[in-house]
Formats: structure tokens, C-alpha cells, sequence
């Protein structure tokens, strides 16, 4: 485990409809964990994350029913043509 995951998630949208979000796979979501050390503030975790040609820090988040989950800006879903419900291949590493 180098701290550094690729893998294939489904785009989906938050209740509420503005965020849109992929969910780490289990895998992915158990390394994370164990990895990024005791949770600081409400349990988010630095990132980097990569999707097509785009590149950019952020966090993930921990949520209660599904495990961590990245937020997808608008601008990367846009530039990168995803729409929610795509199918998308993401590199994530820890910062």
C-alpha cells in the first residue's frame, strides 16, 4: 500500500441535487482509513485525485451509509464530458 489507488466509480448526486460525488470502492475506502492516521476535524482525509486530464487536491468525506465519498466539481464533470450516472476512472493519492 503506497497511498496511491485507481479506480472505476459511478457519478452520482447528493439528496438535495447540487454536489455531485463518487464513492470510494470498500477496498480503496478500508486503505484509506488505515492509512491516513487518527481523523482530524469531521473525519475528512486530503487527497489528490486525477480524472482524465484533470488534476486537483481536495478531500474525502466520510458519510455514514456509504463510506468516504469525493466530491466532482462541476467544472472537472464538465471538462472531462461526465454527466451523473457516468462511469468514470479516478487515480486518488493521500497528500
Amino acid at each position: 500500500m503506497d497511498g496511491t489507488w485507481e479506480f472505476e466509480a459511478e457519478i452520482w448526486l447528493a439528496d438535495g441535487g447540487s454536489w455531485a460525488f463518487v464513492t470510494l470502492p470498500p477496498e480503496v475506502d478500508d486503505d484509506v482509513r488505515l492509512l491516513s492516521g487518527p481523523p482530524t476535524g469531521f473525519g475528512s482525509v486530503r487527497v489528490e485525485v486525477t480524472l482524465g486530464g484533470s488534476t486537483w487536491r481536495t478531500s474525502v468525506f466520510p458519510d455514514k451509509r456509504r463510506g468516504f465519498v469525493l466530491p466532482l466539481k462541476k467544472a472537472v464533470r464538465r471538462a472531462e464530458s461526465l454527466e451523473i450516472g457516468d462511469s468514470t476512472r479516478l487515480r486518488l493519492s493521500l497528500l
